[in-house]
């Protein structure tokens, strides 16, 4: 047997693979996947426009109704993954959406302290941003100094708030 005719089956095969992939991935970009950014309804009291800009940098992308969708949120599976991350990103905190969750939960201040300590520490320990994230956007990472002055501000903010929130409850 010749080796023409050995080759010819499974060439046949793979190239039958190839169209099959090829037609799969088209298909899937047919998958909606939901991009939309929701309007700003209420940031927190930034300490300084310096803080908002570090967290802007840093943490909106996923963590906001302020999206930057980059071009392969719109290539399937990549914009599953990227959608995926948004939606849990803002659900775990959304600047834009600030201090709507707590009062849909009802959150006693103690829960909500915990919560921004929470933050702090996993910027603190690096946990936040994404390392894969910070793969894909180089700008979002930020220098040593940069996580002290962003920690620094939000701790300035969360505090400032929670001085608020207890005079407006020795208020009422």
């Amino acid at each position: 047997m010749s080796i023409k005719r050995m080759l010819k089956p499974s060439s046949m095969i793979l190239g039958i693979i190839a169209i099959g992939l090829l037609f799969g991935f088209i298909a899937i970009q047919f998958v909606p996947v939901s991009r939309a950014n929701p309007p700003v309804v209420q940031e927190p009291a930034w300490d300084s426009s310096q803080t908002r800009a570090l967290a802007a940098r840093a943490c909106f992308d996923c963590h906001s109704n302020e999206t930057k969708w980059p071009w392969y949120s719109r290539v399937a599976p990549a914009s599953w993954l990227v959608a995926d991350h948004v939606q849990e990103g803002r659900a775990e905190l959304n600047f834009s959406e600030w201090g709507l969750l707590k009062e849909d939960h009802g959150e006693d201040e103690e829960e909500e302290g915990e919560e921004m300590e929470e933050i702090v520490e996993k910027i603190q320990e690096g946990e936040m941003p994404l390392p894969g994230y910070l793969l894909m956007h180089p700008e979002a990472r930020l220098s040593e100094a940069e996580i002290k002055q962003l920690v620094q501000g939000l701790e300035a903010t969360f505090e400032a708030e929670a001085k608020q929130a207890a005079g407006t409850i020795a208020h009422d």
